[in-house]
């Protein structure tokens, strides 16, 4: 007679230790995907029993081994006393990667987004600001839009003086966006000072974007000192820095539909984490940080919990997506913030075909 039976393991080691999908059988992949996706429709614990009746040909007793094994690999979590088990957020960032199936947009929503964002007569700014309510409205989570970073070359620079202790400086861009700037004088600033640190300004600014030149203009005023007069040279100075990160401090972030964060959010603690992610969406820096991480990725980008410090508490996802020129230079970037349940099959086209059309209407493409 043989020895004992022995069971073979559902989860190689590589599953075990790092929850890779190469790690996961036949039989435990068919379980984890049903078991997120019946989660991310019903955002309750999802037991064997449930899992019986989609049509799995398995034993209840077969499928709670399995789930036991995924929750042993760290995909799988089991809230509270209830047994039922629901996707960890390293089991949400697989299922992302590897299963799901990503739908795509119906003729009648991609109309209704062209129509909406390239209304007759709308700027690009309304535009933004629809386009966050677009998705809040599409995706049901909150949608979020980090204005463009303004990096129009420099068509003029000029300083005028507003009495004998202050002055204007005055930088124009090719784009037509002026920008002003107050900025004390110090004692023996001239006209003629004033005039000279302006044409020193434009020889080497004109055309080219000032969040460019700046670090190397900063370099050259060591040489440019001993051609400017002492006073223009401290002008000159006192202009770039007044101007230094002006555009980007002054960037917009969009937000729209906080309330439908609160809709799926029955018990307390859930009303915990929505009132930790209200705290997040405040944080109108770290928010554009995230955002400008997106600027490198040629499509989609989701974040779920931990992956990001600012959601780290509430354990929320972003999905989000650079809106960028036909040039594909990225000017900012645009998503959906909510729950780590999103409906990312949903969420993911919404994004992208929504960035897709703020980059043509940039370009002044129809679409």
């Amino acid at each position: 007679m043989g020895g004992p039976a022995v069971k073979t393991p559902l989860l190689t080691s590589t599953a075990l230790e790092g929850g890779g999908l190469a790690g996961l059988d036949a039989r435990a992949r068919d379980i984890f995907r049903r078991i997120v996706e019946t989660y991310l429709q019903t955002g309750e614990p999802v037991g064997s029993r449930t899992l019986s009746m989609t049509g799995i040909s398995l034993s209840p007793a077969s499928i709670r081994n399995t789930m036991q094994d995924l929750t042993l690999a760290g995909l799988l979590a089991s809230p509270h006393t209830s047994a039922g088990r629901i996707p960890t957020h390293a089991g949400l960032r697989l299922f992302v990667d590897g299963l799901l199936e990503i739908g795509d947009l119906s003729r009648e929503e991609r109309r209704e987004i062209d129509a909406r964002l390239i209304g007759k007569g709308r700027g690009f700014d309304e535009a933004l600001n629809e386009a966050s309510s677009l998705l809040s409205g599409l995706a049901g989570g909150a949608g979020i839009v980090a204005s463009p970073v303004r990096d129009a070359g420099v068509k003029h620079v000029e300083f005028v003086a507003l009495g004998h202790d202050q002055a204007l400086a005055v930088l124009v861009g090719d784009d037509g966006s002026v920008e002003n700037r107050l900025m004390p004088l110090k004692a023996g600033v001239t006209p003629s000072t004033l005039q000279e640190a302006s044409n020193f300004l434009n020889a080497r600014l004109k055309g080219r974007p000032l969040h460019e030149a700046r670090t190397e203009m900063r370099s050259e005023l060591e040489i440019a000192r001993r051609e400017l007069d002492a006073t223009a040279a401290r002008l000159v100075e006192d202009g770039l820095a007044a101007w230094s990160g002006g555009a980007e401090r002054e960037r917009a972030l969009i937000v729209r539909g906080r309330a439908n964060l609160l809709q799926d959010a029955g018990a307390m603690e859930d009303l915990e984490k929505v009132r930790i992610l209200f705290d997040d969406l405040e944080q109108k820096e770290q928010l554009i940080g995230l955002l400008d991480g997106v600027s490198s990725a040629q499509g989609v980008r989701i974040f779920i919990g931990a992956e990001t410090r600012l959601f780290s508490l509430s354990g929320s996802a972003v999905v989000a997506a650079p809106y960028m020129t036909g040039r594909q230079r990225v000017l900012g970037a645009i998503g959906v913030i909510g729950p780590a349940r999103l409906n990312y099959a949903r969420i993911i086209p919404l994004v992208d075909y929504t960035a897709r059309v703020l980059g043509r209407m940039l370009d002044g493409q129809e679409t």
